[in-house]
């Protein structure tokens, strides 16, 4: 280790011995004594090995242990307690080890111990180079041949030299394509209400009205169904339900999640954004800019502050006694869901080892992550506009200037100074360290550290009290009930949000197994080498350290990455048809699955770029294909070859039939019994939730406010330790982890949430109750209840048999039963 003073002389010798001792197991010896190596290779081979052998020292190689250093006892094979080299490293000695270098971790000198106590076993050679030694990973021309690795081609339209689909939608001709090679074609349209309630639901999250529905029936006008699409796209109920998406794939909650699940006050300005983007149909790539680097791009907008939350919103453990790990982990977080999202790839395998599957080395996951490494985490953050902040900060000043509050102030410094020294002196020593440092002085990471720990300072107003003196308490609360009684400042809206930490820019390593204790080879900004512009070039894979992040986003939507649009297109088609043209939505890797119609795809993606990155567009691009407009039931010819060909309906022969997601279900209720409140946006609701998960349950309160009961789903305060029931019961996905594609499972407690729940039986009652003041008669009710819940008139059949429930049981009960038909939840 540097600067050593030759006391690992004995060691040197001692090391012929390669044996492992019968104290450690085969496998666990094997994992010593490779962790081992891996340390000395890290942390000291730098100054002991190759053409620096500092206190005579070279750990290059067995020849060259065993000759020793200067001289000194330094091991003693089978007892670490006795081994300088041990208490090295542990800094019980004068000449602590690594040299002018962060002490090694705990678990690190553990593994060291247990090393030298096995006998210090030593069965291979070191880098000669004085760096650790690895298998540099190679990127094949294999790798570069997988078809999502290659730059989106748009392709001609298939079926050319049919003249019958020279007018035909370009999307029905390459899904014709395929059907054609098994002697099929699309299914016939779907009726009218069927259409329409697919596409309501599709756009907006709610059912049709009655009136929708007879409107839209009775339009025989040849762009009847296009208007229909292009007033859907234009309600702001739209960026809700698309929102919605969105937020699952972004881990979106309003609180930390682990044991404490703090609540995060103004997280909910993520999502009121993502709806706002969505409604504005915000170009994808300058969506994407903004969540990746916005505060780069353009910090004076509000917005973009607000979309830089989206690497924040993952669980943090707010009171891990480890602060740097708890970083590293909300780095790591940022780095696996940026590939999952945007780039559609799992890189966050590859943070403890190379990718085992994927063409994704360590490396690569390390220079993805350097783009990150620099930003201080703020989920405080003003972000008014500068000239309101201006008007605020000027307000602020003006406050702070009356007596009273430079009394208290006065007052109160030097007790909050005492009290927050003794809360810094129980923090690590790191921690301690940069809190020492003057503000201006520090650099980056230990600006982050202060900014990580400054919940663990903070003083209350309660200890500053009690610090003080009787005296000085009676004067404090004199000058307190002053201050009440001033006009209270304005205050800026917040948001949780990251931006660039200030001083030299925080250096990236790549991290042995992870861990941010074991630093190995530090790298640059860089993108994945297999996506390089330059093959065989792995530095063509760098990116400029200056605007890391906004350099970052920018390659991703640079319309030559062959992934950025491949993956968002297929997302909208996923939502639309149930899935994607490639199943796995957010792994595009060599493991993924294949995508059933690759030349669709592409040309989607090309349309896409083409259309300016337009979301909105690219909705009503598929909206207007027959394809889409197919009814889920094949011609009656067809189905049994359908079926037997398509039986996963990977082909599109026929629509899907899928069931709605429990927000949809849920805001269905509400709307069809007239109770639903269309407030958007401002912090997350709480309905009622039953008293039996209410028990114990931490942090939940309904709200005072009645109508917030109302609320379309996506307002519901999003607690990561307590989903709101109706809808986890309904798959609400697990927001500890981007979500691409919810599960669609099918359970008792689904049918028996439907029967009994308490959102069912007052949605039930209140529909009765519409029904009784908007028909006259049994009849004109019955019908209703069916335009209300199913979107069409009852059969005659239906009707009969309803008329005759009716009279023996109440109207409500009609209702509840039509909530619990196949129709209702699901989309035809």
């Amino acid at each position: 280790m540097s600067q050593t003073r030759g006391f690992l002389a004995p060691f040197l010798a001692a090391v012929i011995v390669l044996t492992v001792t019968p104290a450690l197991a085969v496998e666990d010896g094997r994992s010593v004594v490779n962790e081992a190596l891996t340390l000395l290779e890290a942390h000291c081979v730098q100054c002991h090995g190759g053409k620096s052998t500092k206190g005579g020292l070279n750990l290059v190689t067995r020849e060259a242990l065993l000759s020793g250093g200067d001289g000194g006892t330094g091991l003693v094979p089978g007892k670490p307690d006795d081994s300088l080299i041990i208490k090295s490293i542990r800094h019980e000695t004068d000449a602590p080890m690594p040299h002018k270098a962060r002490k090694l971790s705990d678990g690190s000198i553990a593994t060291l111990s247990a090393w030298v106590a096995a006998g210090a076993p030593y069965p291979r050679v070191l880098n000669k180079e004085g760096v650790q030694l690895k298998t540099e990973f190679a990127i094949t021309d294999k790798d570069r041949s997988h078809w999502a690795f290659q730059p989106v081609k748009r392709p001609p339209l298939p079926l050319a030299d049919d003249p019958s689909l020279s007018s035909a939608h370009p999307i029905d001709r390459f899904i014709l394509a395929k059907l054609r090679e098994i002697g099929l074609t699309l299914s016939p349209a779907a009726g009218r209400e069927a259409l329409i309630r697919r596409v309501k639901f599709d756009l907006v999250g709610l059912p049709p009205t009655p009136q929708e529905v007879a409107a839209f029936a009775a339009d025989a006008s040849p762009d009847a169904y296009e208007k229909l699409i292009d007033r859907y796209l234009a309600s702001p109920h739209y960026g809700e339900r698309w929102g919605r998406h969105w937020l699952d794939l972004a881990r979106y909650a309003e609180t930390d999640g682990f044991e404490h699940d703090a609540v995060r006050p103004h997280s909910w300005r993520y999502r009121d954004y993502v709806v706002r983007a969505f409604n504005a149909d915000k170009p994808y790539d300058r969506f994407v800019l903004e969540q990746i680097a916005g505060d780069e791009l353009w910090p004076t907008e509000s917005d973009a502050l607000i979309a830089t939350g989206f690497n924040l919103l993952g669980p943090d453990m707010v009171d891990s006694a480890d602060q740097v790990q708890r970083r590293q982990n909300t780095l790591n977080d940022m780095t696996d869901t940026t590939g999952l999202v945007f780039l559609g790839l799992t890189v966050g395998c590859a943070r403890c080892h190379d990718h085992k599957f994927e063409p994704i080395s360590q490396k690569d996951y390390y220079r993805l992550q350097a783009s990150f490494t620099p930003v201080a985490f703020k989920r405080d953050l003003p972000v008014a506009t500068p000239a309101d902040r201006e008007k605020l900060d000027s307000a602020m000043r003006e406050w702070e200037q009356q007596s009273p509050v430079q009394e208290l102030a006065k007052l109160d410094a030097p007790v909050i100074e005492k009290l927050r020294a003794a809360k810094i002196r129980k923090l690590s020593p790191e921690a301690q360290a940069a809190h020492a440092v003057a503000p201006e002085r520090r650099d980056t990471e230990q600006a982050n550290l202060v900014l990580e720990t400054a919940h663990l300072v903070e003083v209350n107003d309660n200890a500053i009290g009690s610090a003080h003196s009787t005296d000085d308490r009676a004067r404090r609360s004199n000058l307190k009930d002053q201050i009440k009684k001033l006009p209270k400042p304005p205050q800026p809206p917040m948001a949780m949000a990251l931006s660039n930490g200030k001083g030299a820019a925080t250096k990236t390593f790549v991290l042995n197994r992870g861990e941010y204790s074991q630093p190995t080879d530090e790298v640059s900004p860089g993108v994945m080498t297999v996506l390089a512009a330059t093959p065989g070039d792995s530095s063509a894979a760098d990116l400029p350290a200056a605007g890391r992040r906004s350099r970052l986003a920018q390659w991703m939507v640079d319309p030559a990455n062959p992934l950025t649009a491949r993956v968002m297109v297929n997302r909208i088609w996923q939502h639309h048809f149930g899935k994607g043209l490639v199943a796995s939505a957010s792994d595009f890797g060599v493991h993924g699955q294949q995508p059933s119609h690759p030349e669709l795809l592409d040309w989607l993606a090309s349309e896409f770029v083409a259309r300016g990155w337009s979301v909105k567009q690219m909705h009503k691009l598929m909206l207007m294909s027959a394809t889409y407009q197919q009814s889920t039931t094949p011609a009656a010819d067809d189905v049994g070859k359908l079926t037997a060909a398509d039986p996963g309906t990977q082909l599109y022969g026929r629509m899907n039939r899928l069931r709605l997601e429990g927000e949809i279900i849920r805001d269905s209720l509400l709307a069809i019994s007239g109770r639903l409140n269309p407030e958007m946006g401002g912090p997350g609701v709480f309905p009622p939730i039953p008293k039996a998960v209410l028990k114990g349950a931490k942090g939940w309160e309904a709200s005072k406010n009645l109508a917030d009961h109302g609320r379309r789903s996506i307002y519901i305060f999003a607690r990561r330790n307590l989903r709101f029931p109706f809808l986890e019961v309904f798959d609400a996905p697990n927001s500890n982890l981007s979500c691409p594609s919810r599960e669609r499972s099918t359970t008792a407690p689904q049918s028996l949430t439907l029967l009994n729940a308490e959102d069912v039986m007052a949605a039930a009652k209140s529909l009765a109750e519409r029904l009784e003041r908007e028909a006259k008669t049994p009849e004109e009710r019955i019908a209703l209840a069916y335009k209300l819940t199913l979107g069409r008139a009852p059969t005659a059949n239906e009707l009969a048999i309803s008329e005759e429930f009716v009279a023996a049981a109440p109207m409500s009960e009609l209702c509840r039963a039509l909530f619990n038909v196949n129709e209702f939840v699901y989309l035809e």
